[in-house]
């Protein structure tokens, strides 16, 4: 009397789902598939003129604006290394034509984020890919801090892919097109370089917020801003570069003025002993052959006279 009829449907509930679970899979698939092959033989149907995207490249690299963010400067191992930025990567990538580039989140879980970031030439099908691992997490010389702003983690992830999709595309477009875009936006910078004081005013002013002050400048460049030269512009230039891509750090660069007084102040106090030591040498001077002390200084002179008013025998 107490029994409970059975659902005929219950047997084939999870069955159902999962055959809808794998529809709406399958369909993402063949949506990709197709945004694919509909990519490939639209660059196929236009071919890229690489004559008239090397002409675009260049005219790019001649903005100042471009040229003057498309290379930057690191050290390492007592050299300077140089190469082109992410932003002159993708201004070669826009110009070049028939080319997909980005970075995608993947995954944030456990502190961290999965990403990728690719590069693919989709008329020739070059592809070039790579996935990794950010650390929710801001390391600095004062020690390590969790990021927990949403904001922040958007940046570090940001900052990081940057890096990688540069490297993806630079991967992809031929050498020599990157090493001609880089020679004409180095070419740019010299004949445009800009040393009124206006311009110094604002290179002080785009360095400011890394710590790096008028003083610190004029030692790297061993002269006054007032008479800075255009090819140090140019250098300061890379140098800033580096400093906003996060490339480097300002300490790679520029003397810290704090080390700067610790040095003098020890340099002090090694010359105050130094003196010291030149003036008990010049004090008393000794015979080896009969041990005979000979003084030469009025200190020394009071200190004889001293002795032989208290009573002490004075040898002749």
């Amino acid at each position: 009397m107490n029994e409970v009829a059975a659902n005929p449907f219950a047997a084939s509930l999870p069955a159902q789902a999962r055959q809808t679970g794998g529809a709406v899979a399958q369909s993402d698939q063949q949506r990709a598939v197709a945004e694919v092959q509909a990519a490939m033989m639209i660059a196929r149907m236009n071919p890229r003129d690489q004559i008239a995207a090397m002409d675009r490249i260049l005219n790019a690299c001649a903005r100042p604006t471009l040229a003057d963010s498309a290379v930057y400067t690191y050290s390492r191992g007592g050299t300077d290394v140089s190469g082109p930025s992410i932003r002159l990567a993708e201004a070669m990538a826009q110009a070049w034509g028939n080319m997909q580039f980005g970075i995608r989140e993947l995954d944030q879980r456990n502190g961290e984020s999965t990403v990728q970031a690719f590069a693919w030439d989709v008329e020739t099908n070059t592809r070039r890919e790579v996935t990794f691992q950010v650390p929710h997490i801001r390391y600095t010389r004062s020690g390590s801090k969790r990021l927990e702003d949403p904001r922040d983690i958007y940046e570090m992830v940001a900052n990081q892919g940057s890096r990688r999709l540069r490297a993806c595309i630079l991967a992809v477009i031929p050498g020599d097109v990157t090493e001609a875009a880089v020679a004409q936006c180095e070419t740019t910078m010299r004949t445009k370089a800009d040393t009124s004081p206006e311009a110094v005013q604002k290179m002080l002013a785009a360095f400011e917020p890394f710590g790096v002050s008028k003083d610190q400048i004029e030692k790297r460049i061993q002269r006054r801003l007032d008479a800075i030269q255009p090819a140090q512009v140019v250098s300061l230039k890379k140098i800033y570069a580096s400093l906003r891509d996060g490339m480097s750090h300002a300490g790679d660069w520029f003397e810290s003025e704090h080390t700067d007084e610790n040095q003098t102040e020890t340099a002090s106090r090694t010359d105050a002993v130094k003196d010291k030591m030149r003036a008990k040498k010049k004090t008393e001077n000794v015979n080896t052959d009969t041990g005979e002390i000979t003084y030469h200084n009025d200190e020394a002179l009071r200190q004889v006279e001293h002795s032989v008013s208290v009573g002490d025998p004075v040898m002749n």
